[in-house]
């Protein structure tokens, strides 16, 4: 939910109803000679309207050409990254077996404005686990932020992902079940925004 600290924007009861941010996801895993993942790079590329949003509140782009100076771009620099509170995972879950794998902390590697949306791209540690059969899910648990891995999935060959989306029809009925069984003042306890996440699925030939 890290959009949401941000901007300063407050999460009301019905904000689950639907995602409020949207992101396109790309990754560049990084796997050794023996196939084992290492660190992952994670490029967000946030919504125009999202955008508008954080350079009006840092103040930046004044005049709105959608250009950003060398000195605006340096600002906003770790504006998505230095707001992470202590626990929080990063909308990033990688599982090896089935395990969930530790991640470090996110590393600043750049930033850009383009077409009125802004992309950031972020470098983490990834306990080294073995590329095959790995599994990786960018998501909001809260789904306040609707996350898609829209933007290339890149790792070194024989090594390939695939992304399957996720059943969104379906998706929506359970969290609007869930919705249902709770009180109005416990809505933010619950965590739909995986069953909305799509699933990258990793496979090395000749492993």
């Amino acid at each position: 939910m890290l959009c949401i600290a941000m901007a300063g924007i407050s999460i009301g009861a019905q904000a689950l109803a639907h995602p409020h941010v949207f992101a396109d996801v790309g990754l560049a895993l990084d796997v050794g000679a023996d196939r084992r993942v290492t660190s992952v790079e994670v490029t967000w590329r946030y919504d125009d309207f999202f955008s508008l949003l954080i350079l009006e509140d840092m103040g930046l782009d004044p005049d709105g050409d959608g250009a950003l100076t060398a000195a605006e771009l340096t600002a906003l620099e770790r504006f998505d990254l230095d707001n992470w509170y202590e626990g929080f995972e990063g909308d990033l879950y990688m599982y090896s077996g089935g395990a969930k794998l530790e991640l470090g902390a996110p590393e600043f590697v750049s930033v850009a404005i383009d077409d009125g949306r802004i992309t950031s791209v972020h470098r983490r540690s990834v306990t080294p686990a073995p590329a095959e059969g790995l599994v990786i899910e960018p998501y909001d648990p809260t789904y306040y932020i609707a996350f898609e891995a829209s933007l290339p999935i890149t790792l070194p060959a024989p090594c390939r992902a695939e992304v399957r989306k996720p059943d969104l029809d379906a998706a929506a009925k359970k969290m609007q079940a869930e919705l249902a069984q709770i009180p109005e003042d416990q809505f933010l306890e619950i965590e739909p925004g995986r069953n909305f996440a799509d699933r990258i699925e990793v496979t090395c030939a000749g492993s």
